[in-house]
């Protein structure tokens, strides 16, 4: 779109109706409606040595009960003091210590853990306790208590994943806490598991919710599928080996306002090159290569975080056999039809 030209009777009428809380649209057009997608989010890498280095300094100078949540934020250098990953999408490392208790809460926003390193500490959601590993996908969805402990002898970390810009855009926070740190459990470890995650529902089920009735996704689990499903050597591409949680009530993703992803990349494998709308966060889980975002190289190993933004073209490449898990905005962009990609060479 060409800029409009100025002239000093223009000046002054946008000056007229700036008093009026009125703009003349001709003269924003092109910042609003943009050929590609334009965003301030940037290509990033996090990589987990740092990370972990500085949430133990952190463990030294707060408890996880009086910060409530002990995290800290992975902000985007292109969206700084805007606690943002990309701009829909927040995320954040978060330390509980040994013998600590993260304080039972419950807010609007849906949150997705993605277990770093540690084994054995619990996460409770709306009365059932889990325990956590390392490569464990768990949700927590909106509205719904829960609480964090480690009862074990090693710190542990989890990736953070919520859906808060979004609920900022729409003003639709709402948060409480619990009279007591830790919520009532009322029923056993593994039983949501049980009755949605092996194929199987209860006879009567009916969804009550968008969010998956299954809160933990076991790594041992996904990484069976993964070594399984490669059997057929039938390679992606642009993702190697790429599958998506789903809802086992719905066939939906896990969450409505955040996809997650874990994919396989073989020993030497390199991908074509691919772009999505969706600005897409991923944590590396096994193995080491590299990333091409844009023009930025990025070398990743186990724990290490990096973020590819919207309509920025990716490939990577792994060294070793390597597994990565992701998360993006996906199904919102889906739903409201919204969603674009370009496989490029593929």
């Amino acid at each position: 779109m060409e800029q409009v030209a100025k002239t000093p009777e223009r000046e002054a009428f946008y000056r007229k109706i700036d008093g009026d809380s009125m703009t003349a649209l001709w003269t924003v057009m092109s910042d609003l409606i943009t050929p590609e997608p334009k965003s301030p989010c940037r290509p990033y890498l996090w990589r987990f040595d740092t990370i972990r280095d500085r949430m133990m300094e952190a463990g030294k100078l707060i408890t996880a009960k009086e910060a409530e949540r002990r995290v800290l934020i992975l902000e985007n250098p292109g969206l700084r003091g805007q606690s943002k990953v990309t701009t829909s999408l927040y995320a954040g490392i978060q330390l509980v210590m040994p013998g600590e208790v993260a304080p039972a809460h419950r807010h609007s926003q849906s949150a997705l853990r993605f277990i770093l390193e540690g084994k054995g500490a619990h996460t409770s959601v709306d009365g059932e306790r889990t325990q956590m590993e390392p490569g464990d996908f768990v949700i927590t969805p909106s509205m719904t208590w829960h609480d964090h402990g480690n009862e074990t002898t090693e710190p542990m970390f989890w990736l953070d994943g919520l859906d808060i810009p979004m609920t900022q855009l729409l003003d639709t926070s709402f948060s409480e806490g619990m009279a007591r740190d830790e919520q009532p459990i009322s029923r056993p470890a593994g039983d949501s598991y049980a009755r949605y995650g092996h194929n199987l529902l209860p006879v009567d089920f009916k969804p009550t919710s968008k969010t998956s009735p299954v809160f933990n996704y076991p790594y041992s689990h996904s990484r069976e599928a993964l070594e399984t499903a490669k059997k057929s050597q039938a390679w992606d591409p642009c993702h190697g080996l790429k599958l998506r949680y789903v809802n086992p009530g719905t066939g939906e993703f896990a969450m409505p306002t955040m996809g997650t992803f874990m994919q396989l990349l073989p020993k030497g494998f390199r991908t074509a090159r691919y772009r999505s709308t969706d600005a897409t966060v991923f944590a590396a889980i096994e193995g080491r290569g590299r990333s091409r975002v844009g023009e930025q190289v990025f070398e990743w190993g186990p724990r290490d975080i990096f973020v590819v933004p919207s309509w920025h073209w990716v490939t990577h490449e792994a060294d070793d056999e390597a597994v990565l898990f992701s998360f993006s905005d996906r199904p919102v962009q889906q739903k409201l039809d919204l969603f674009r990609e370009d496989r490029g060479n593929a």
